[in-house]
Formats: C-alpha cells, sequence, structure tokens
C-alpha cells in the first residue's frame, strides 16, 4: 500500500513537471498567435473579442507568457549584466515616477476636504459645482465619498514607490546582523517566495473581480474560453454605479481597476528587486544601492531619510 502510494506521489510529480515545461514551451506559440492576430482580442467592437480578453487576461496561458519571458530577460540579464542593471533601472524608474505622480493626490484630498468643511459649514451649501462651460455638479457626500478615491490612489499607486524609497515600516529580527550576501539572498528568496505569489494571486482574484464590475454576463474564473465566447452573444456593458449612499460617490469600479494596477506593479517590482539583489550579491557591498533614485528632503535632513 505504501508503494503505491509513493508510485502515485511520483507520477503525480512527473505529470505536473511535464505539465509546467509543455505550458513553457507553448507560452512562445500563444504569444506569437496573439501579437499576429490583435483583432481577436483587442477589437472590441466584436463581444466575442472582449470575452477572449476577459478570458486570457486571468487565463493559465497568460501566467506561462508572462514566466516564458521572465525567463527570457533573465538569461539575457544573466549574460550581460548591464542588460539586467537597465532593467532594474527602468522598473524602478517607473515605479518612482508612477508614484510621484500619483503622491499628489494626498495634496488633492487635503485641499477638497478643507473645500467640503467649508461648503457645509460656513456656506451651508448642500453641492458643489466645478469646470468651465458646463459645470461638474454633485452632492457634496459625492465629494466626501470620492477622498477614498485619492487615498486608494496613493495606497495602490505608490506602494512600488515607497519600496524603492525604503519607506515601508519593517520587522527586524535578523537582517541587520547578517553579511551583505546573506541579506541578497533573504531578498532574492523574498521576492519570489512571497512578492510574485502574492501579486500573481491578487491580479487572479482582482482581474475577474473588476470584470464583473464592468459587464454581463459575469464573466467566472472557472468558466472555460468556450462558455465565455458563448456568452459574449449576450454581452453587454454594465458599469458599476452604485454608491453607498443615495448622493453619493458611485465610481467604485475604479477601486478594482486600482487593485489590478497595483498587483501589476508589485510584480513588476519584485523582478526589478529580484534583479537588484542578484546584481549586488553579484558584485559585492560596493554597489549596494547602485543606480537607486532616491529622494532628499535637502541638506540638513539626512536624520530623516528613509523615514518619510
Amino acid at each position: 500500500m505504501q508503494d503505491e502510494n509513493g508510485i502515485s506521489f511520483f507520477g503525480a510529480l512527473w505529470n505536473g513537471l511535464i505539465w509546467f515545461i509543455q505550458n513553457i514551451a507553448e507560452a512562445f506559440y500563444n504569444f506569437g498567435y496573439a501579437i499576429t492576430h490583435p483583432q481577436l482580442w483587442l477589437d472590441w467592437s466584436n463581444k466575442e473579442a472582449i470575452m477572449r480578453f476577459v478570458y486570457y487576461g486571468g487565463s493559465v496561458e497568460f501566467f506561462f507568457v508572462i514566466f516564458a519571458l521572465f525567463l527570457v530577460l533573465t538569461a539575457i540579464g544573466l549574460y550581460y549584466r548591464n542588460f539586467m542593471w537597465g532593467m532594474v533601472r527602468g522598473l524602478e524608474g517607473f515605479a518612482n515616477t508612477t508614484g510621484r505622480f500619483f503622491a499628489w493626490a494626498g495634496l488633492l484630498m487635503v485641499i477638497q476636504q478643507i473645500v467640503i468643511v467649508f461648503m457645509q459649514r460656513v456656506f451651508t451649501r448642500p453641492d458643489m459645482s466645478f469646470g468651465l462651460g458646463i459645470p461638474f455638479q454633485m452632492d457634496i457626500s459625492w465629494f466626501a465619498e470620492e477622498l477614498k478615491l485619492y487615498n486608494a490612489m496613493v495606497v495602490c499607486l505608490c506602494c512600488t514607490y515607497t519600496f524603492v524609497q525604503g519607506g515601508h515600516v519593517r520587522v527586524d529580527l535578523i537582517y541587520a546582523g547578517i553579511s551583505h550576501k546573506a541579506k541578497r539572498v533573504v531578498d532574492m528568496c523574498g521576492a519570489v517566495l512571497f512578492m510574485m505569489p502574492m501579486a500573481v494571486l491578487t491580479w487572479m482574484y482582482g482581474w475577474y473581480f473588476m470584470w464583473r464590475h464592468l459587464i454581463v454576463p459575469k464573466p467566472s474564473a472557472s468558466d472555460t474560453l468556450d462558455r465565455l465566447v458563448a456568452k459574449s452573444r449576450a454581452l453587454r456593458w454594465n458599469v458599476e454605479t452604485i454608491g453607498f449612499s443615495p448622493n453619493g460617490f458611485n465610481a467604485y469600479f475604479l477601486f478594482k481597476i486600482l487593485l489590478v494596477a497595483f498587483a501589476a506593479m508589485v510584480f513588476l517590482h519584485a523582478i526589478a528587486f529580484l534583479y537588484r539583489s542578484y546584481l549586488e550579491y553579484v558584485e559585492g557591498p560596493e554597489s549596494e544601492g547602485k543606480y537607486l533614485d532616491k529622494d532628499s528632503l535637502g541638506e540638513g535632513e539626512e536624520a530623516y531619510e528613509g523615514a518619510h
């Protein structure tokens, strides 16, 4: 009985390995077919193309296309170290640029909150109106609830920027006391075992969560491509516009889009962090922080660097 269990275990392991290798090999064909037939998934005047886009965005095929591309870029980077540094600088630059731009949402949030207080308490107005020509006029409660969107932008789109800047809170039990190479090994393991899987799981959940609030019939992660294509005959856009209060903020579908954007940015930065950790491991302590574009609070504020 034990021998049979052992054989079945190793048989399942072997079949899983074969499946994994086959999907990597098929990823190159799938990628080539997708870019040579964009009308099958990008022509959104065709309802079937929309459903194909929905299916492939959260599919195993898409995951292995990304994974195969990652393997190819990693192989090139291992051979040409400057190419890997270029990818690190590009991905960190993307995180910094995005984060620095959307960090201004925090200022907008403060200004809008002050305006809301004045309009409610000083001018006793039930609504606010902005714009030239055709004004944008909504109830005060709409603008009050919209403040959550600014907060979500800061959280989702500035997360990797904060990571680059070293601004996340850390609980350090052993990291500070270990050697430079041991730190880089910990960083590489963290990127592969924690950051990447978390980003993939968040994407898989968030992708279908987003589309279920944009179209009907509602797609499901368990739906096959053929089933989704069949559903496309009844497809129509049904963007979520329901607020928590009668006159409250009614564009909550934007939060679903931000969730997907957050997962994508974390995955991309996990790659950047993995590459940086490997390069700093290979090149030694003198390469620590190489090409790192960190913000400065100005002369005399060195004690606060990394704490903002």
